[in-house]
């Protein structure tokens, strides 16, 4: 039995998300189908009362998700669709955030970049951290936050920064990036325009140690998809 996952690609132009998440996503059993978001595409939406995938992953994105861009408000109205049919959502770092705001939360700028690789705490027990230990490295690339959740939601991770995880029905946020491998990390820090101390401190966080601690943190994308199964099957009209 096949599982379809659509991903909703928020990044602007030329970018390893995709490759990224595909990466990641890559199971047995496993479709994957690509939405760039910010081009206006998004998965089609229902046929009847079914949707068309059994998961979607939201990823991060050069914008805020309080711009007044058109694929934004667009991209909303969809995602709270989806939300309502019991859809599982994966959100990561702008998606998290989108997903929140789409949901009745609250994102707010903080005035400065999180960057680097970084320790996370977990809050409770939930299956998308099963594996995961209690504190755990992952890589943060980020200036807005959360900082109201939707009514009902639950707080499942969190670090000095703020919120890192949480989860309102089947719709899962998770600040950080699970799928960063070192190339990507690299290359987001270089891309920040920062220099001096900023520069060599930030660098100093990508080590052999916290590459391979990071690891650990992709275990949320193995219970995604195990959630997705166990969440039961639904027709499909793909076009």
């Amino acid at each position: 039995m096949t599982i379809e996952i659509a991903i909703v690609d928020a990044s602007i132009g030329e970018t390893p998300a995709e490759r990224n998440l595909t990466r990641e996503l890559d199971a047995p059993d496993v479709t994957v189908t690509t939405y760039a978001a910010s081009e206006g595409m998004v998965p089609p939406a229902a046929a009847g009362d079914t949707w068309c995938y059994d998961g979607v992953v939201i990823s991060g994105s050069q914008t805020s998700v309080y711009d007044d861009e058109s694929w934004i408000h667009e991209l909303t109205a969809w995602a709270r669709g989806v939300h309502r049919a019991d859809v599982p959502v994966l959100g990561i770092c702008w998606g998290h955030q989108f997903l929140a705001q789409a949901l009745g939360g609250r994102v707010v700028d903080m005035g400065a970049y999180e960057l680097g690789y970084r320790t996370v705490e977990r809050v409770g027990d939930d299956p998308l951290f099963a594996g995961v230990p209690a504190s755990f490295t992952a890589f943060e690339t980020h200036s807005d936050r959360v900082a109201e959740l939707p009514s009902g939601a639950v707080e499942l991770a969190r670090n000095d920064n703020g919120l890192q995880a949480f989860r309102l029905g089947s719709t899962y946020g998770v600040q950080f990036h699970p799928e960063y491998d070192r190339e990507t990390a690299e290359w987001v820090i270089d891309t920040k325009g920062l220099s001096g101390d900023r520069l060599r401190s930030v660098r100093q966080t990508v080590t052999d140690e916290s590459v391979a601690a990071a690891r650990e943190a992709t275990h949320v994308f193995e219970n995604y998809l195990s959630m997705v199964a166990d969440h039961g099957r639904r027709p499909h009209r793909v076009s």
